[in-house]
């Protein structure tokens, strides 16, 4: 025996009992656990719900912390250099007949449309007022229109000038002969007269040489040069030669070489140089203010010619471009390949843009920390709403029971009996009708979700009231006196809050995914705001979610993780708050 031991028994004292540790799972180590303290302990025991709490943080990192480190902002619009294929000139074969009108002469626009009816009549002359003109069909695509001077006049077979002379002998038997022969011209003296009938008499006219008509387009390869082979001379000397098969031709003492090639003709000047091309095919630039060289149009011509679709030409740096030839109907377009500035859209995902780009040019990345903002956003207050209504009328009908409680569960049957998706999409089509601003959109689409989801949670709150209102502690507050409001929101609610933090934490994931519908469908949030559905609404085009993965995949994904996330801690938490859960 210790000394201690033998001072203890000499004193008369009992020793003190050995100091035990107590295990974990002691029951006075229990016992000495809050309510809160065994929720936690039990909650954290759930390994899946661990792993959701995990993942709900990292959503919420990733929405509410992620956006400030980002080195964008969810709008701004990104560029690059890209080479593209743009419509450069358009050609087209003329079948309009254009006019070119001889010097000091008119022919007005209603003289040309008696011109059009007459040929289209495949005849001969024509009368626009009182003035008579002839035509002369020189080919199919050239035509020469003269106009009618009175010369004379045969009436009861005697032939007079207009000034009443009486023309001579073998001027008439011209005439004879050509009315015997049922002609409507003659020529004398190297002078070619046209034949009118006008009532009983024959009008006898000379041409006036006034106006031509045809399909072919001059161009000058100067520019300087325009002026000549506008002029009427200069095109009927060239559409004549061209057409008699002649080398070459004369204008304004110059001659001029013609070299004829598929219906293209070439003409050079003097010392042999090209001066103008002649061709029934024109080329027009896209932007009125680029000029086109003769050049590059006898490159078109020649590739439409030859039915090629690609060709090369010069630019003014010397370098060769290619340009492209595609036909649409009738009409030719030449496209080139330009470098020029263009939206950054559906970029792939690089050291840049870590998600890519979506289809506005914005980085995705930062739309999705945006988007997760506004997604959690709205799940979070939806609840919020659902539960303070659910909670307000659900207390008032389980503490008071009666007619107050059928007058309220009525109530609650009649916002049943709203069809919940149904009511969401008019509303939603209703606020694109009146264009509402997207952000006051999202506090709309809030209220109504709120307004039209907080019936379960009343049922929820009324039944469970309905059973604790008759236990000792509630007779208890009714014996001290305790008001109505304080008894239920301070005794009665309190006790129902596991359970509504359960069934609130369980429907934030079907809200997520509630607003993810509504953005997919394009009646949520609206841009330049972002929403994890409403970036995966891009993807509603068949080619985009084939073609475009990183512009659906990362945002559902997201989507997933953070139901499951809060599918996982709702089921924790209920099993944390079930006293019959083994310890």
């Amino acid at each position: 025996m210790s000394e201690l031991e033998n001072t203890n028994i000499t004193q008369g004292t009992t020793p003190p009992p050995a100091r035990r540790e107590m295990a974990l799972d002691d029951a006075r180590r229990i016992k000495t656990l809050s309510p809160g303290m065994l929720v936690f302990k039990r909650f954290i025991r759930n390994k899946l719900a661990v792993i959701g709490l995990i993942i709900l943080v990292v959503m919420f990192t990733f929405a509410f912390i992620g956006p400030f480190l980002s080195p964008y902002s969810q709008t701004e619009v990104f560029y690059k250099q890209d080479s593209i294929r743009k419509d450069y000139a358009s050609a087209i074969f003329n079948s309009e007949l254009r006019y070119s009108v001889n010097d000091g002469a008119t022919f007005s626009e209603t003289d040309r449309a008696r011109f059009l009816l007459a040929n289209s009549r495949n005849e001969d002359q024509f009368a626009s007022g009182d003035t008579h003109y002839s035509i002369e069909r020189i080919s199919d695509s050239f035509i020469r229109i003269f106009q009618l001077e009175k010369y004379a006049e045969e009436l009861l077979g005697k032939v007079t000038t207009v000034d009443g002379k009486t023309v001579d002998p073998a001027f008439k038997d011209a005439f004879d002969a050509a009315v015997k022969a049922g002609q409507t011209s003659f020529v004398h003296k190297g002078v070619s007269y046209q034949l009118t009938k006008v009532l009983k008499s024959t009008v006898i006219s000379t041409e006036k040489d006034i106006a031509m008509a045809g399909v072919s387009v001059f161009d000058a390869y100067d520019p300087a040069h325009d002026a000549i082979i506008n002029t009427y001379g200069f095109k009927v000397a060239a559409e004549m030669a061209a057409i008699n098969d002649e080398k070459s031709f004369v204008h304004d003492g110059v001659e001029y070489q013609i070299i004829e090639d598929e219906g293209k003709v070439t003409i050079l000047d003097a010392e042999g140089e090209p001066f103008a091309e002649v061709s029934n095919i024109i080329v027009n630039p896209i932007d009125q203010g680029t000029f086109l060289s003769v050049d590059f149009k006898s490159k078109v011509r020649d590739a439409i010619s030859d039915r090629v679709d690609k060709f090369k030409f010069p630019g003014t740096d010397g370098k060769e471009s290619d340009y492209h030839v595609a036909r649409v109907n009738t009409q030719y377009f030449i496209k080139a390949d330009t470098t020029t500035t263009v939206i950054d859209i559906y970029s792939p995902p690089t050291a840049k843009h870590w998600m890519g780009t979506d289809n506005n040019g914005m980085d995705l990345l930062t739309r999705l920390m945006y988007g997760g903002r506004v997604s959690l956003m709205v799940g979070f207050i939806v609840v919020f709403l659902e539960m303070f209504i659910g909670v307000i009328v659900g207390g008032i009908s389980g503490f008071f029971g009666g007619a107050v409680d059928t007058a309220l569960m009525r109530f609650v049957d009649l916002f049943n009996s709203i069809p919940y998706f149904p009511m969401i999409l008019i509303f939603g089509s209703v606020m694109d009708t009146l264009e509402v601003k997207p952000m006051i959109r999202i506090f709309i689409l809030m209220a109504i979700l709120g307004l039209l989801g907080w019936t379960g949670i009343a049922r929820v709150v009324r039944g469970q009231i309905l059973s604790l209102r008759e236990q000792d502690f509630m007779v208890a507050t009714e014996a001290t006196g305790i008001r109505t409001s304080r008894r239920i929101f301070r005794h009665l609610v309190p006790n129902v809050m596991p359970l509504l933090i359960v069934t609130a934490t369980a429907s934030l994931g079907g809200l997520i995914i509630t607003e993810a519908t509504l953005g997919f469908l394009g009646l949520g949030v609206k841009y330049p705001l972002a929403s994890w559905g409403s970036i995966i609404n891009i993807s509603s085009d068949a080619f985009v979610m084939q073609t475009y993965w990183w512009m659906w995949i990362p945002a559902g994904m997201l989507i997933l993780l953070t139901v499951l996330g809060f599918n996982f801690v709702g089921d924790g938490l209920r099993d944390a708050y079930d006293p019959k859960m083994k310890r």
